[in-house]
């Protein structure tokens, strides 16, 4: 009976955090062995890189792309492109594996018929955010944002439609994904600084797929 208890407890569940944003606990662990090893095959034809903002920094999280579209940024501004800068050449196809899971898990936060073009890939290590912005960039806003995370924990900060909206701060782990679209669409969200750890997959990093429809 307690063995049975504690592995209901590992089963993943779902948790609401407004109309139209949810959080999949777990959903993506039963998929992390194949996930990670596609994510190699997507580094090593679009390595990791720290893009520039208009403003002329350097991001603190490395970025790659997969699929018809890859996120850029440089002096000209945010935009999707079908090529990669670094190399001139179309951005990887986005994985079989990708496609599934970012497919599944829409569809269980209730946007049937997610179909992704774009799959932006962000690196953290210790010390590593994301400010709080909008996904702007994309053509769809009425398909969902699928976002998958691997590695060291998170704390991903979720607010409103706008900038100074209140934020919640919501714990994601090895296997979580969240997804926001509808009415959330095109809520603030962002990332605070990763804290040192050592994941045993992915060592002192954490890696975090989103999925889009960009075109």
């Amino acid at each position: 009976m307690t063995e049975d208890l504690f592995e209901d407890q590992r089963l993943p569940w779902q948790e609401a955090l407004c109309p139209g944003a949810l959080v999949l606990r777990g959903y993506a662990l039963p998929h992390d062995a194949a996930l990670l090893a596609a994510l190699d095959t997507v580094a090593a034809a679009a390595p990791f890189r720290h893009m520039v903002t208009p403003g002329g920094y350097h991001m603190s999280v490395a970025t790659t792309s997969c699929g018809s579209y890859g996120w850029v940024s440089d002096h000209t501004g945010y935009r999707y492109d079908r090529l990669d800068p670094a190399t001139g050449t179309p951005w990887p196809p986005l994985p079989p594996v990708f496609i599934q899971l970012a497919q599944d898990a829409a569809a269980s936060a209730g946007f049937e018929g997610f179909v992704p073009d774009a799959g932006l890939i962000n690196r953290y290590v210790p010390g590593a955010r994301l400010s709080l912005h909008q996904d702007r960039d994309e053509h769809d806003f009425g398909a969902p944002i699928v976002s998958v995370s691997l590695g060291l924990p998170a704390v991903f900060l979720f607010g409103g439609p706008r900038r100074t909206d209140k934020t919640v701060r919501v714990p994601l782990v090895h296997g979580d994904v969240v997804v926001w679209g509808g009415p959330a669409r095109l809520y603030y969200h962002g990332v605070l600084p990763l804290k040192d750890g050592c994941h045993p997959l992915l060592g002192e990093q954490r890696i975090n797929l989103t999925f889009r429809k960009a075109g």
